[in-house]
């Protein structure tokens, strides 16, 4: 599928129902695919992690998500039609996999986490088929039986749709070395959104989000966490804009 340049990777010029539209169709075609979000983060991460910008130019779909982008990409003169985050499309493909009797399999979250968004899903969307969730032990990305576990217990589920929420990198690079190992056929990189479905976190509200202040509500929930990736790290965005210009 078309994706155009945006600074040091590529994005798909997609809006959220044609997005939910072609992920609809990979299902019925059986098509395996991945599909990643890049925001300011996973774009400067990208810059350092060639591993990363690998996974991200070959993904099926790469969502732009988070309002900067879409400013940059107005600046570039090749404007992305819509900011589309996970925790924004997975509630939509929810709802259709409802409608369609499409499964879903969540990975990740912390303990018992994953397990509560499950329940919540059920309860929002009747008739819904989660067909199981794991929250893999930490440091699982370097224990190759535990790897096995995990390609194994998702096999067994045999999922339309694969929710992964472990963060970036760790969430695309585990993706992309085991997607063809396991049965499922789209794999979504969905950070968060585990716990936003579990209600652990609260969405920023709506007016934030389409303001690009979204990063700012999260700061100020998780001040301590996030100051070094948005006031230190994510600033550095400015020398991207004008390197890829």
């Amino acid at each position: 599928m078309h994706k155009q340049p945006l600074l040091n990777t590529y994005a798909s010029n997609l809006t959220m129902s044609e997005t939910v539209s072609m992920i609809d169709r990979f299902i019925s075609e059986k098509k395996k695919s991945y599909i990643v979000a890049i925001n300011v983060d996973v774009v400067m991460k990208i810059e350092k992690d060639d591993i990363l910008k690998k996974i991200t130019d070959n993904a099926d779909i790469v969502l732009t998500d988070g309002k900067p982008l879409i400013w940059i990409s107005k600046i570039q003169r090749k404007p992305i039609k819509e900011k589309i985050s996970g925790s924004d499309l997975v509630p939509l493909l929810c709802r259709k996999a409802a409608e369609k009797n499409h499964s879903i399999f969540i990975l990740g979250g912390a303990e018992g986490v994953a397990e509560r968004a499950k329940q919540n899903l059920e309860k929002k969307y009747p008739g819904i088929k989660i067909a199981g969730t794991y929250a893999p032990p930490y440091g699982f990305e370097s224990d190759k039986a535990e790897l096995d576990k995990i390609n194994k217990v998702i096999s067994v589920a045999k999922p339309d749709i694969l929710i992964t929420c472990f963060g970036c990198p760790k969430q695309e690079k585990f993706i992309y070395q085991n997607y063809q190992k396991y049965d499922a056929t789209v794999s979504i990189c969905a950070g968060a959104t585990v716990d936003f479905l579990a209600g652990h976190i609260k969405r920023a509200p709506r007016w934030m989000s389409e303001h690009g202040l979204e990063w700012f509500y999260r700061f100020l929930q998780e001040p301590k966490r996030m100051f070094k990736r948005y006031f230190i790290d994510d600033i550095k965005i400015l020398k991207l804009i004008w390197k890829y210009r």
